[in-house]
């Protein structure tokens, strides 16, 4: 009896997080549609509510009429259509899929600072993306796509390959291996773009993450990699549940340890590799994401996955909405606003729990 009141009352606890847990992902959810409207309403040319909703369900723009009005309003449709609904459909796509991977790399590892990047998977895109320029004269970030997505995919097989060993991977021999393999990568680009200037300055553009000169239809072949990804890590909540308690109890509790490593590296390389390739090496999504949604809902995986695909999302498309605000006429690129955001806050994360364990 004195060990099933516990359980009884833990139940219950639960059974009480869990409709505040609902309503707070329905939240991040309609604050992941306020982002994305205010995507489309804000930049160095802002546009009503009423003309971007006309524009979007094919009514057309106020004022489409006559003369300069017309002239006006396919302007601000060519804004709309052309520029703002692509970079706000891959802020999004890419946001909630770093989010996602930093969860799981931060489960994965054991490694609060664990981000997508330690698999290897931004050095193994940017080597790639290098390559294409330098070697195939791809010129444009559509051209990047496939290249960064496999050049992600190969490092991060490499990296996993690496700390499998005999015993097969662990969390100490994931990190050194993607760190061994991130410098080696990190020295060929370097020593490549210090060689060519021309691929230099076709690079930077791509490797500081950008959402600009990218169409929404390059999003559609990586669908699949996405949505099995995103699949693939939903339903290893439980698994690392489970490995945050330690391999040994993992195990005794039924867990297939090295399965569920298997399948979490793979759902990493899918969405890693896409979004890598779609938006370049952004830094401190998957980094600071992860923490937020654990100070939202606890330690449990399951929600915390949940949590940080929304919380991704709406983090990228309003980074890249600042951006177009804070330095008009021109515009800071997505990647810059996400670090000078994402490093304040988790420097107020990381306070906030050395104060608590004081």
């Amino acid at each position: 009896m004195t060990r099933a009141a516990p359980a009884a009352a833990s139940a219950r606890l639960i059974g009480q997080r869990r409709p505040a847990r609902v309503l707070g992902l329905v939240a991040l959810l309609l604050g992941v549609v306020v982002a994305a409207l205010l995507s489309l309403l804000l930049g160095s040319r802002s546009i009503d509510l009423g003309t971007v909703l006309g524009i979007l369900t094919g009514g057309g723009p106020a004022g489409a009429g006559t003369g300069t009005g017309a002239g006006a309003a396919s302007t601000e449709q060519m804004v709309v259509l052309d520029l703002r609904v692509p970079r706000t459909i891959i802020g999004l796509v890419a946001g909630a899929a770093l989010g996602l991977a930093g969860a799981l790399m931060q489960g994965l590892t054991r490694n609060p600072l664990a981000d997508p990047g330690l698999l290897g998977v931004n050095s193994g895109a940017s080597l790639a993306v290098v390559i294409a320029i330098s070697v195939f004269g791809v010129t444009s970030p559509v051209g990047y796509i496939w290249f960064a997505f496999a050049g992600a995919a190969a490092a991060a097989v490499v990296v996993y390959a690496v700390a499998s060993g005999r015993t097969g991977p662990t969390p100490l021999s994931l990190t050194l291996a993607g760190a061994a393999v991130t410098a080696v990568l990190t020295s060929l680009i370097t020593l490549v773009l210090l060689r060519d200037l021309d691929t230099l300055s076709q690079y930077r553009f791509w490797s500081v993450g950008s959402l600009v000169g990218r169409d929404a239809s390059t999003v559609l072949p990586l669908v699949p990699f996405l949505v099995i990804g995103a699949v693939l890590a939903l339903v290893l909540g439980r698994g690392l549940n489970g490995l945050a308690l330690g391999d040994d109890v993992a195990r005794g509790l039924g867990q297939r340890v090295g399965l569920t490593r298997v399948v979490a590296g793979v759902a990493i390389i899918l969405l890693c590799g896409s979004a890598t390739s779609l938006a370049g090496p952004l830094v401190f999504v998957g980094l600071v994401v992860p923490h937020l949604a654990r100070r939202m809902i606890g330690t449990d995986y399951r929600w915390i996955l949940a949590y940080s695909a929304p919380l991704g999302a709406m983090l990228l498309v309003l980074a890249d909405t600042v951006g177009r605000l804070i330095a008009q006429p021109a515009e800071l690129e997505a990647g810059i606003v996400v670090a000078l955001i994402g490093a304040p806050v988790l420097i107020v994360l990381v306070r906030r729990d050395r104060a608590v364990t004081r």
